[in-house]
C-alpha cells in the first residue's frame, strides 16, 4: 500500500491554504480593481487627451494639460492647499495628542464615553456641520453677536470667507482622524516605562520627550497622514467657508470637471495632487522600514 510522503502532504496543505486565502481575498481585489485601480487609470488616460468642443474629451493624445500646469497660478493654489493642510495637521496634533493621552489614561467606562464624544460629529453629515460653522462665523452670527453683547468687540469681525475660517473648518472636521490613531497607540503603551524613567531621575518633561513621544511615533505619523491627505484635496470646506478668497486645489479640480468641463486638465491636476500626497506616504513607508 502506497503512502504519500510528509513533504507531499505539506505541499498539498500549503497549496490549499493559499487557494482558500485567494478565494477570501477575491471580493476585496475585485472591489479595489473596479473602484480604485480602474478609475485611477481612467483619470491618467484622460490627462493625456484633448478637451472636447463641448466638454468631455477628444481621443487625441496631447500634453497640453500638463503644459498648463507650468502656469504659476496653479502652483500658487497648490502651495496654499499644502500650507493649509500642513497647518491643519500641526494644530490637530497639538490638540489631539493631549486628548488621546487623556482618554487612554482614564478607566474603561470613561474611555468608552469619551470615545463616543469624539465620534459623535460623524453622526451628522459633514456638509451640515460646515453650514453650522457658517452660521457661527458670519457677520450676524453667534460669535459676532455674542462679542458685541458682552462689549468684547465694537464692530463685527470678518471671520467668514477667510483663510482663518477654512483652517478652523478643516481642523474641526479632521480632528477625530488625529485623535483615534493616537488613542489606539497610547492605549497599548506600557506606563511602567514612565515609572522606570522617574526612578532613574528623569522629570516629567524628559520622560515625555524621551519615552512617551518616541514610542507613540507610529500613532503620530498615522494621524498626520489621515489628516494631511484629505485636507490637501478638501473642496467643500474652502468652498463654503472660504468663498472665492481661499481657493484650494480641490476647488479647482471640481470646477474643471463640473463647470468648465475640461476633463483632461482636471485629470492632470488630480494626478499632480496625487503625486504631492504620495510623497508623505513614501516617507512614512521608508521610516517604517528603517524601524524594522
Amino acid at each position: 500500500m502506497a503512502v504519500s510522503s510528509p513533504k507531499y502532504q505539506f505541499t498539498t496543505l500549503e497549496t490549499r491554504q493559499k487557494t482558500n486565502l485567494f478565494v477570501l481575498l477575491l471580493p476585496a481585489l475585485i472591489f479595489l480593481v473596479l473602484f480604485f485601480v480602474f478609475p485611477l487609470l481612467l483619470v491618467l488616460l484622460y490627462s493625456f487627451l484633448e478637451r472636447g468642443t463641448y466638454g468631455g474629451v477628444n481621443w487625441t493624445v496631447s500634453l497640453s494639460s500638463y503644459q498648463r500646469l507650468t502656469q504659476g497660478v496653479y502652483w500658487g493654489i497648490l502651495w496654499r492647499s499644502c500650507w493649509l493642510a500642513l497647518l491643519t495637521t500641526i494644530v490637530c496634533l497639538i490638540i489631539g495628542y493631549p486628548m488621546a493621552f487623556f482618554i487612554a489614561t482614564r478607566s474603561q467606562p470613561w474611555r468608552n464615553i469619551l470615545l463616543v464624544l469624539v465620534i459623535i460629529p460623524f453622526w451628522t453629515n459633514f456638509l451640515v456641520r460646515t453650514y453650522a460653522w457658517m452660521v457661527l462665523l458670519r457677520t450676524e452670527g453667534v460669535i459676532n453677536t455674542l462679542g458685541q453683547n458682552i462689549h468684547l468687540i465694537k464692530e463685527p469681525l470678518d471671520l467668514l470667507f477667510t483663510p482663518f475660517a477654512v483652517s478652523l473648518g478643516l481642523i474641526y472636521g479632521y480632528l477625530p482622524f488625529m485623535v483615534l490613531p493616537l488613542y489606539a497607540t497610547l492605549e497599548k503603551f506600557n506606563f511602567s516605562l514612565v515609572e522606570a524613567a522617574h526612578d532613574l531621575g528623569a522629570n516629567d518633561i524628559n520622560t515625555f520627550w524621551r519615552v512617551v513621544l518616541p514610542l507613540s511615533r507610529r500613532g503620530i505619523i498615522s494621524g498626520c497622514l489621515l489628516v494631511f491627505i484629505p485636507s490637501v484635496g478638501a473642496f467643500i470646506t474652502p468652498d463654503l467657508l472660504g468663498g472665492a478668497k481661499t481657493i484650494m486645489i480641490g476647488n479647482v479640480i471640481q470646477n474643471q470637471f463640473i463647470k468648465s468641463r475640461d476633463w483632461p486638465f482636471g485629470s492632470a491636476l488630480s494626478i499632480l495632487m496625487m503625486i504631492v500626497i504620495l510623497i508623505p506616504i513614501l516617507v512614512y513607508l521608508r521610516m517604517s522600514e528603517n524601524e524594522e
